[in-house]
């Protein structure tokens, strides 16, 4: 699979009616997580630029910038086919509060807006052929009890996200055995192990987006 192109569409502010998220037949991947979770390192792995801005400061991203990529090849065959990957607001930074907590609930209200819930894609039931939502939680810090409440009003409002494990390269091997199953029992499900400095997990992310864009059983 090989990235042809990424472009920022629109960094999108979801207040008042128009909220300025796109909406178009082109499936969205939205990621989801904590500030400083590692939202925008995994997005610049995944396209393999410099096209999320990182930042030590915690809520760098208030709004939801959204990229259009274009991809050849991957799930289904060879061939051309586009997605929207969103990096959505951070939530649970302390200058922030139920303020970042807001934005991101608003966001996600936005993004699957009443009368737009999509069927279901057979096989992805965290899924539809509108996307998905990803939700980053840290490797080092399962259970997070903001983790959790965002994972529960995701779920109650869009649909059950998907769990990444963010940073696992800087967990010992004990560690990471131990972490991930904590997280698998915590969310009943499985997470995706990633490491953005690695690579560990990109190919698996691509894969599943690639699946449900193109309409692929899994």
């Amino acid at each position: 699979m090989k990235i042809l192109d990424v472009e920022l569409v629109t960094s999108a502010s979801v207040a008042g009616p128009r909220d300025g998220l796109v909406r178009d037949d082109i499936p969205q991947f939205a990621f989801a997580g904590r500030s400083n979770v590692g939202k925008s390192s995994l997005l610049n792995a995944l396209t393999r630029r410099k096209m999320a801005r990182t930042s030590a400061a915690a809520g760098k991203t208030r709004q939801a910038n959204i990229y259009r990529v274009s991809v050849e090849g991957g799930a289904g065959g060879p061939g051309t086919w586009a997605t929207y990957l969103v990096d959505l607001p951070g939530y649970g930074y302390a200058r922030g509060g139920d303020e970042s907590a807001r934005e991101l609930s608003a966001v996600v209200d936005a993004y699957f807006a009443a009368g737009q819930r999509p069927r279901p894609v057979p096989g992805t039931a965290a899924a539809t052929r509108r996307g998905a939502i990803f939700l980053l939680v840290d490797s080092r810090h399962p259970g997070l009890p903001s983790d959790v409440e965002a994972f529960n009003w995701i779920a109650a409002t869009a649909l059950p996200p998907i769990v990444v494990a963010t940073k696992v390269d800087k967990l010992s091997r004990s560690e990471r055995a131990r972490h991930l199953r904590e997280i698998e029992r915590t969310y009943g499900r499985a997470p995706v192990a990633v490491s953005s400095a690695r690579g560990e997990g990109i190919d698996e992310l691509w894969r599943m987006m690639a699946a449900v864009a193109r309409g692929v059983e899994r």
